[in-house]
């Protein structure tokens, strides 16, 4: 007698390993880089935080976009998913105004923020996530206005440069603005 197997479990299981695979994949990356140079030093916290993230990212992704059948919405959910783990990389490893210990930084946190509240009001329709990741990116964009205000450049060290962080504050706010017009396309 033979056992019959759930297809979509078995897709569900299979998916999940592959996002295990790349997040083995990805935290292997620094720790090469950490036997050739000084400069990457994460430690056993490092490793479990990056790869608590990496997985729940996979399973919030696997269980969110599942919900349509549409590419475009899974594309718009999996980019904006993208662009809030590399604000949290980015901004958690160097800091993205000053360094990783300038207060400024924690600003960002109002994008994280706004992202959360958003989605979940919006119950994860398209049109709503559309909505809420054009906030997203308007938020991005207005931290470090609000940082610049706060903490003037002769009081911070504004590390690259002013220009510089509006730059880096533009790349994360186009991907959610990308994100944002996939949803509503979707």
């Amino acid at each position: 007698m033979q056992r019959q197997v759930n297809p979509g479990l078995e897709g569900r299981t299979k998916r999940l390993a592959l996002w295990a695979l790349g997040v083995a994949l990805l935290l292997s990356i620094p720790l090469v880089a950490m036997q050739f140079t000084d400069e990457v030093k994460w430690d056993s916290f490092d490793f479990l935080l990056m790869g608590s993230v990496l997985m729940a990212i996979g399973v919030v992704y696997e269980l969110i976009a599942r919900r349509s059948s549409k590419s475009v919405y899974r594309a718009a959910f999996g980019i904006g998913l993208l662009g809030a783990f590399l604000l949290f990389w980015v901004n958690g490893a160097v800091g993205i105004i000053g360094n990783e210990g300038q207060p400024a930084n924690l600003l960002y946190v109002a994008v994280f923020l706004v992202g959360l509240v958003g989605s979940l009001l919006a119950r994860f329709k398209a049109k709503g996530m559309s909505m809420t990741l054009f906030a997203a990116a308007f938020t991005q964009m207005l931290v470090p206005v609000v940082a610049l205000m706060v903490w003037p450049p002769p009081a911070t060290s504004w590390s690259p440069s002013v220009l510089g962080i509006f730059a880096l504050s533009s790349f994360f706010a186009l991907l959610f603005l990308v994100s944002g017009l996939l949803f509503r396309r979707a």
